[in-house]
């Protein structure tokens, strides 16, 4: 209650006392009206005295109450009041301001959430007492405002009354489930008000035994096919948009509270069924929808996405187990990835195994019969899948045998739902090469070693997996071998002597090789052709320098840069570190670790939020939106975690169980594929995140304060994978068809173009335009995204850049681009 409404109510009960009612109310109005609206409602002293005001009374009253509303001098925030204060004056009386009611709540539904419980309740009580009903975005609002953990009183409960719509309008999924429940029978309704309950972390025994007897009165193809059609609508942008007006933290994007339960329960709901391809895919889908960032937000509803790990594990097939393999090797939200890992293990302990081998057990074939290739016959035509690099192409013969550009029209005639899981299965194969991708990089620091029986059936042999671990290099049995001309074969071409089938088999790592030989590998790797997976013969090798031998404990070799915070967070997950956003806050926080318990270490990476520019340089939410690097350090893998505050990078011990104090490990102490691994990804963070590759920060970003970084980051020496990015130019170029208008040079590449001469540098990508090193900005989406030729790895975003620019500069005469002509 606002402070006066005590007064208020002593005045009104003074009044009533002496049965003077119109004193009582002119009160209660003038109160309302000098407090500007600011009140949630009457008060409990102006209950009392409006229980006893007699009808006629309160007719007069609610008279006069309407003739304020409609008062000129009447503000507008205290309208609100008005109404709010009528439906509590005149329950049963004529419904004269029924218009402007429905007005105050159509302009309340149309925001995600309000403030004002007491004013919605009683609004929403009016009009069901007047019409017994209420508009669906009412029903809707009413409803998010329920599920917010602060609400209390009336309003939850009026919420729980609240049983249709069966869903939120306004989103697009919800939208397609409503319209598609209103021609379906009644079982199908109960079915999604039954998922609107799944309102806890994980469905209950009673819960489940509802929603089996659900399902028992419907087709459970029908409830496959129709439920997954939904959700694969889940995470469009709104139906019905937020007003412009009305400022929404993730827009259109935010996921309605009420809705995000009914998915979550849908997702259970599903888990239930027969185990199918189909629900896989869609929980898959769902979830990695579900943990997409909103700008200003985060993961859009990690609730949802934990809920299709629970129901994927529900599942016992081999193709929820897959999904869970794959999504484990692609998820980085922290609470997610925990219950993925969970799940994993929890299928390693019950089928007897360690968790490696279920993973390489979970990967599926997606139809594909031989290693990358399967052909799939459509009565007369024939479809030709292939693995082609990281993704699965489709091709079409029709009945004279003869390839055909597009699907021949009687399979899209005769064929359609075969056609549908085909293109499903090509997409699945993407999916999957990705996430194996990048769970065969990481195996480099796993101190894997596979019998050669075992590697040749889970890898080189295994229709998917075969694809990739075909263009890597093995150890087998001591040997150095790539996958060429149908065998295995050494440096020399020749096949090795066939190895036992225990003979132990690791992925190779550059690290201890010696040079030539390493040389040797990128050259014959580039003349047969292969394209590798991610970088394994051009790996970069970071040996201790000098000055990490004075240092003794910490490497400062990549300290001093200046980092994209969001950016980094998101890559340092993706290459299995642990890290925490800086906001600016009196908090403090560990620094990004990677955890390697084989080598009983943890590596950290100290940085700080830049508060350079104060707080004009923060996101929405208040993190800082860039980062100042530090040291690189390692521990035993158990040590007491360091902590610093979230703006200084001062980082000191924060062992709050016994105040134990472990020193850093000498970094010569550090095994060389670990040291060299960690400053690798180091390395790869400060490539991709650092300020300096932005090529619209000539000007020295925000105010300029970063003008000197950015120049010589930009235009400095190159770090180590600048470097093996210049050495595989040089032997690249001879082969290109600009390759007589480029030459490497130091730290540019040099083309000669017809308009000017350039400087490509191949850190950065940044351009100077000869001889006077005139800055030249092309933003990667101008320098276009065609074809750069054969490159020997993927995953080098800069190298293509840099290909891209040279080729768009060494034909600089034909560019049509006017912002790109108006700098030449």
């Amino acid at each position: 209650m606002s402070p006066d409404q005590g007064g208020t109510g002593r005045r009104m009960e003074a009044a009533a006392a002496t049965g003077d009612w119109e004193t009582a109310a002119a009160v209660l109005l003038d109160a309302v009206l000098d407090h500007d609206g600011r009140r949630g409602g009457p008060g409990d002293g102006v209950g009392a005295v409006l229980d006893r005001m007699p009808q006629e009374a309160r007719v007069r009253f609610a008279d006069r109450i309407v003739t304020a509303y409609h008062a000129s001098g009447t503000r507008d925030s205290a309208r609100p009041s008005l109404l709010t204060l009528l439906n509590a004056v005149a329950p049963g009386l004529d419904d004269r301001m029924a218009a402007a009611r429905r007005d105050r709540l159509a302009e309340l539904s149309a925001r995600p959430t309000v403030w004002e419980s007491e004013t919605v309740v009683a609004l929403a009580e009016a009009e069901l007492a007047a019409t017994g009903r209420l508009p669906p975005m009412t029903v809707a609002l009413i409803r998010r405002m329920g599920l917010e953990p602060y609400r209390t009183g009336a309003l939850p409960a009026l919420a729980k009354r609240l049983t249709e719509p069966v869903l939120n309008p306004g989103e697009q999924w919800s939208d397609l489930a409503m319209e598609a429940l209103a021609g379906l029978d009644a079982g199908w309704t109960a079915l999604v008000a039954h998922a609107a309950t799944a309102n806890s972390a994980r469905p209950n025994a009673a819960w489940d035994t509802t929603a089996r007897e659900l399902l028992a009165g419907l087709a459970e193809s029908e409830v496959r096919a129709t439920v997954t059609g939904w959700l694969a609508r889940a995470g469009r942008p709104r139906s019905a948009p937020w007003p412009p007006h009305v400022p929404v933290t993730g827009g259109d994007l935010v996921c309605d509270a009420f809705n995000a339960n009914a998915l979550r329960g849908l997702a259970w709901t599903l888990s239930l069924l027969p185990p199918h391809p189909e629900v896989s895919r869609a929980l898959g889908a769902l979830l990695e929808t579900s943990l997409r960032k909103v700008p200003g937000l985060g993961p859009r509803n990690p609730k949802v996405a934990n809920a299709c790990v629970l129901a994927l594990a529900r599942i016992d097939d081999a193709c929820a187990l897959a999904e869970i393999a794959r999504l484990s090797a692609r998820v980085t939200y922290r609470s997610t990835l925990k219950l993925l890992d969970a799940a994993l293990e929890a299928k390693a302990a019950a089928l007897g195994m360690p968790r490696e081998e279920v993973e390489e057990l979970a990967v599926p074939v997606h139809g594909l019969t031989g290693v990358g290739r399967a052909r799939l016959t459509f009565g007369d035509s024939t479809a030709e899948v292939r693995v082609d690099g990281g993704r699965a192409v489709v091709g079409w013969r029709n009945a004279a045998g003869r390839a055909v550009k597009s699907v021949p029209a009687a399979v899209r005639r005769d064929f359609a739902e075969e056609l549908k899981e085909l293109k499903a299965a090509a997409k699945d194969i993407d999916k999957m090469l990705a996430a194996q991708s990048e769970r065969l990089d990481r195996q480099f620091l796993a101190r894997r070693v596979w019998p050669y029986a075992v590697w040749r059936e889970r890898y080189l042999d295994h229709p998917l997996t075969g694809t990739l671990a075909r263009r890597l290099l093995w150890t087998v049995g001591g040997v150095t071998c790539g996958w060429a001309d149908g065998a295995l074969r050494t440096l020399d071409d020749t096949e090795p002597p066939a190895p036992a089938h225990d003979a132990p088999v690791t992925l190779w790592h550059p690290v201890g090789v010696p040079p030539q030989e390493v040389l040797a590998w990128r050259e014959a790797l580039e003349r047969r052709g292969v394209t590798q997976p991610f970088k394994q013969a051009h790996r970069e090798v970071y040996l201790l320098t000098d000055a990490e031998r004075t240092t003794g404990t910490y490497s400062n070799r990549f300290a001093g840069h200046v980092l994209r915070q969001h950016q980094f967070h998101s890559l340092a997950a993706v290459r299995g570190w642990t890290d925490r956003l800086r906001l600016c806050v009196d908090d403090s926080v560990p620094p990004p670790v990677r955890e390697l318990p084989h080598w009983g270490l943890r590596a950290e990476f100290w940085v700080a939020g830049d508060d350079s520019g104060g707080h004009a340089e923060l996101s929405d939410s208040g993190a800082y939106l860039y980062l100042r690097t530090d040291q690189v350090r390692f521990y035993p893998v158990d040590a007491p975690s360091n902590r610093a505050h979230c703006g200084t990078g001062r980082y000191e011990t924060a062992d709050r169980t016994g105040g134990r104090r472990v020193d850093p490990l000498p970094l010569e102490s550090v095994p060389t594929p670990v040291l060299s691994e960690v400053l690798r990804d180091v390395d790869l963070f400060v490539g991709v995140t650092s300020v300096g590759n932005d090529p619209t920060w000539q000007d020295g970003g925000p105010a300029g304060r970063y003008t000197g970084y950015w120049n010589s980051y930009g235009f400095g020496e190159l770090n180590q994978t600048a470097q093996t990015r210049r050495d595989l130019l040089t032997r690249l170029l001879p082969r290109l068809a600009i390759g007589d208008r480029c030459e490497t040079h130091g730290r540019f590449l040099h083309v000669r173009g017809t308009r000017h001469t350039y400087r490509i540098h191949l850190g950065s990508g940044n351009i100077l335009i000869a001889p006077h090193d005139r800055y030249l900005c092309v933003v990667p989406k101008a320098a276009g995204s065609g074809d750069t030729g054969y490159l020997p790895f993927e995953g080098d975003r800069t190298l293509s850049v840099i290909l891209s620019k040279a080729m768009l500069l060494a034909a600089d005469d034909t560019i049509t681009d006017p912002t790109i002509l108006s700098q030449l």
